[in-house]
């Protein structure tokens, strides 16, 4: 996978460094807020919400069970309809594939549709080595494309850049792009907006190459949909002569009547509508309508591997509606970019190392980036137990061991921790299976606890600089219950009820 953004340090580091960044945390709070809001009144409106909610994880376990035989089928019903698969088992193939057909369509230039999957490629760095440009024509896309930036967020790409930063990149980078920079641009959203419009239009005329991902694809009839809010999708798939998609493997559903389901979830729980202002849907191609030629270009990239993983292969259940990003405590400090990766937050945590494996210092770290509060399941339209899953990953970063990458073995190292801590383990292993010392330390720390500090010393000062140390019980619990009679519940004795 080559997703990870180059030179990125592990996540403890990065999230420390980002967390210093005021506007950062100002732009994040801000956006964050605004769409989780808007999301919970969205939801409240539907009340079988819930059974939505159940319908969508169920779609989603029965096709990753039988993945092999809708894909396909999902190949057959393209191939009939008139589109071309290929199959990438990596991210290096799916470069090469994408840009071959770029080549032999003579041409220089593609606009690309708003797409996880060629971003955690790097396909616009690939089209680049090989000489070609890729336009992102999505606003948030353009944005980060412009200056020259990394992706924080699945569904805002931009969200870490407030409207005078973005007035800042459309006035220094636009004139680059053989249009001159726009003149007196203002803040306002509308003059934003309609910079990038004017700045696009002419791209989307002269493209003869378009490259989308997909957000379904539909075994039963072949068909691909890409839902967005903006329209720059739907230019890029109907004016272009040749449209290329790649798409992960584990984006299809069995049958067209499963995208009732999704099409009510994702709306509400990505930009909190009741219906995406545009669904584009097409089947193969038309001789009257759309692009003459089209590819699908199936990416594995390490998701045969996640779904080998009993616990861990419910990360290939997500729809990338970013709902968990927005309510998670550490992705709002942190940022995207902490992550290193085109997937952040909680969901990131999670994928990522599962597609590029934990033998990487910041794939080994992004499981511990969590809380494990358990708002990013309470919000998750298809019902992924993130924590669950970063649990597991927690257990296999510590125990290391041996897993399979795009069927190579990779052997994992067990993480060691600090000294301290191993010391401290060891330390209470040894008092819990011992119960008297056990019992006669408890006491020892009841009778002394007025003397006890409200932050630990040495290296442990850096967990109390942002917390206090829990205050000790002025008696063990086990002695109050010898004293009280096993608590005298439910005897009539006067005790605890």
């Amino acid at each position: 996978m080559s997703g990870t953004f180059v030179g990125m340090p592990a996540f403890p580091k990065a999230a420390h460094e980002a967390v210093r960044n005021t506007t950062l945390r100002d732009n994040l709070r801000h956006a964050t807020h605004t769409i989780r809001d808007k999301r919970a009144r969205a939801v409240a409106e539907l009340e079988d919400w819930e059974r939505l909610r159940e319908a969508g994880r169920r779609i989603k376990d029965h096709t990753l069970r039988h993945l092999d035989r809708y894909l396909v089928q999902l190949e057959e019903s393209v191939t009939a309809a008139g589109g071309t698969v290929h199959w990438a088992a990596d991210a290096d193939e799916a470069n090469r594939i994408v840009t071959r057909l770029v080549a032999e369509t003579g041409e220089s230039e593609v606009v690309k549709v708003k797409s996880m999957a060629t971003q955690e490629i790097g396909l616009n760095e690939a089209l680049e080595a090989a000489g070609m440009r890729a336009y992102e024509t999505d606003l948030a896309e353009l944005i980060v494309q412009l200056g020259h930036d990394r992706p924080s967020h699945i569904l805002v790409p931009a969200i870490h850049r407030n409207r005078g930063e973005i007035r800042d990149i459309f006035r220094a980078q636009m004139g680059s792009w053989g249009r001159p920079a726009p003149d007196g641009l203002s803040d306002t959203p509308a003059e934003l907006a309609e910079a990038a419009r004017l700045h696009l239009r002419e791209k989307f005329l002269r493209a003869k190459v378009g490259v989308s991902g997909a957000n379904f694809m539909v075994a039963q009839t072949g068909t691909l949909v890409v839902v967005e809010s903006e329209g720059n999708g739907r230019m890029c798939l109907t004016l272009p002569e040749t449209l290329i998609s790649v798409v992960g493997i584990e984006k299809i559903v069995p049958r067209w009547q499963d995208l009732e389901v999704f099409l009510q979830t994702l709306p509400r729980s990505s930009t909190a509508e009741r219906m995406n202002p545009y669904t584009s849907m097409w089947t193969g191609t038309a001789d009257t309508d759309g692009p003459r030629t089209f590819h699908l270009v199936l990416l594995d990239n390490g998701r045969t591997d996640a779904l080998a993983d009993e616990v861990g292969r419910q990360a290939l259940r997500c729809i990338r509606c970013s709902a968990c990003l927005n309510v998670c405590p550490v992705y709002e400090r942190a940022g995207g970019h902490a992550y290193g990766s085109v997937y952040p937050g909680p969901i990131g945590a999670i994928l990522s190392p599962q597609l590029r494996g934990t033998a990487s210092e910041i794939d080994a770290s992004l499981p511990y980036a969590s809380s494990l509060c358990g708002a990013c399941y309470e919000v998750c339209p298809v019902a992924i137990d993130i924590p669950e899953v970063l649990v597991h990953l927690r257990e296999r970063v510590v125990q290391g061991g041996e897993v399979t990458r795009n069927g190579v073995k990779v052997r994992l190292r067990p993480a060691r921790g600090h000294a301290a801590e191993r010391a401290a383990m060891r330390a209470t292993r040894w008092a819990f299976t011992h119960p008297g010392v056990l019992a006669g330390g408890q006491r020892l720390a009841s009778r002394t606890r007025r003397f006890h500090p409200r932050s630990a010393p040495g290296p442990g000062r850096a967990w109390t600089a942002t917390r206090d140390l829990p205050r000790v019980p002025a008696e063990p619990f086990r002695d109050w219950w010898r004293r009280t009679d096993g608590g005298k519940a439910g005897t009539g004795k006067g005790g605890a009820k």
